[in-house]
């Protein structure tokens, strides 16, 4: 028996440049605290507690939430890459549509440095070895640029020589980024960008220039999820409901296609997608509107596809057409996504949570999508995993 799960309540605070937030256990409480008070739920309610982030020392998710009350309950830290807020999420998710819960809490913060991604532990493999290895078989490696736009730049190079198209189709992401952060008092970078300040801005790698990637940022989001049953006791109705969530992590395709987009998650993504348009009973034409992880403008693009928004190789016109946006067929990342809203690594999901249960319930403002009663998530992490959640009434 499988029991439906019910998005409670959400939370988040304002992302913030690195050295500009309060410490994580800040940050985390307070987000906690939102997703309390949105869902009318005292923490006592809270049977277990899912906390992500990935720059943290062990236990960092009990530092957050001790101050809100020293229950005894389970928490349980989770780190997996860009995709641990989701990760959170779906353990959050998978505890009460089990029935082992009735009511459940995922968090994520992170509180980043200046700076491109690095490694913190110098003395043993890293994790993405072998990523690192087939990327540089496949385009070998460039000491002055940071490793993750190299991934990211060589699948936005694959698909430009693959379809002929041009690094302006990439450009033309980030300005409708930032068209988007302007309506997200949450988003770090809300001033507008025109195209041609894209392109002109400091070169990374490939097609992709400073504002093709997103910035290190700190942050904190939360969700309360909890079963129907519990939902009708406690008088909670938000209706919004989790429809479906898949998780999946690398395939063999990874590294024997030898293609840059599949080392960046490409075949993660598109499965973990069909798996939950199978189990939604929903389809891609019948989404209006998406948070998908746009790291860099290239997985933006290659994105598009791999949820099956546009068909293959058709990712410019959908951009030319003006598809990706408001009085499109799908609004891309309303909130402004990890290009303009930012990326603080554990809370970037959940934060992708919070935008689309406010687009369902009509609460998103002047960032408000027309007629959404479904709504999709997708976010990734090299190393890898990736998580697909499709939310309804």
């Amino acid at each position: 028996m499988t029991t439906n799960v019910v998005v409670a309540g959400v939370g988040m605070i304002p992302f913030t440049k690195p050295g500009q937030s309060d410490p994580y256990t800040v940050m985390g409480e307070k987000a906690a605290r939102s997703a309390l008070v949105d869902s009318s739920l005292d923490y006592k309610a809270i049977q277990q507690a899912y906390v992500g982030y990935v720059y943290g020392d062990s236990t960092c998710g009990q530092a957050a939430l001790y101050p809100l009350g020293l229950s005894g309950i389970p928490i349980l830290n989770v780190n997996n890459n860009c995709s641990t807020g989701s990760s959170a999420l779906f353990l959050a998710r998978q505890a009460v549509e089990s029935g082992m819960v009735d009511c459940a809490l995922a968090l994520g913060f992170e509180q980043m440095t200046p700076g491109a991604l690095g490694s913190v532990f110098d003395d043993r493999p890293p994790p993405l070895t072998s990523f690192l290895e087939e990327m540089v078989a496949l385009q070998g490696f460039k000491e002055d640029a940071p490793v993750a736009a190299q991934f990211f730049g060589g699948a936005g190079v694959e698909y430009m020589e693959k379809y002929g198209i041009s690094a302006e189709t990439f450009g033309k992401i980030s300005v409708k980024a930032r068209q988007h952060a302007a309506n997200n008092p949450f988003a770090v970078f809300r001033d507008p960008l025109t195209l041609e300040e894209v392109m002109e801005s400091k070169h990374i790698i490939g097609p992709l220039t400073r504002f093709h990637c997103c910035p290190p940022t700190c942050g904190a989001a939360a969700a309360v999820v909890c079963s129907e049953d519990f939902a009708r006791k406690q008088n909670i109705d938000h209706g919004v409901k989790i429809l479906a969530q898949s998780m999946t992590t690398d395939f063999s395709s990874t590294f024997e296609d030898h293609s840059m987009s599949k080392v960046v998650g490409y075949d993660m993504a598109k499965a973990a997608a069909q798996e939950v348009y199978e189990k939604s009973g929903v389809g891609p034409e019948d989404v209006r509107v998406v948070e998908l992880h746009d790291c860099f403008t290239a997985n933006e693009l290659i994105t598009y596809e791999s949820l099956g928004l546009t068909g293959e190789g058709t990712a410019e016109k959908f951009i030319e057409d003006g598809d990706n946006t408001y009085g499109g067929r799908v609004v891309t990342n309303p909130s402004g996504g990890l290009l303009s809203k930012g990326h603080p690594l554990g809370a970037t999901g959940l934060a992708q949570c919070a935008e689309l249960c406010w687009q369902i319930r009509g609460e998103a403002q002047e960032r408000q999508v027309e007629n959404v009663n479904v709504a999709l998530q997708h976010n990734l992490g090299l190393g890898g995993a990736c998580v697909v959640t499709m939310y309804g009434r």
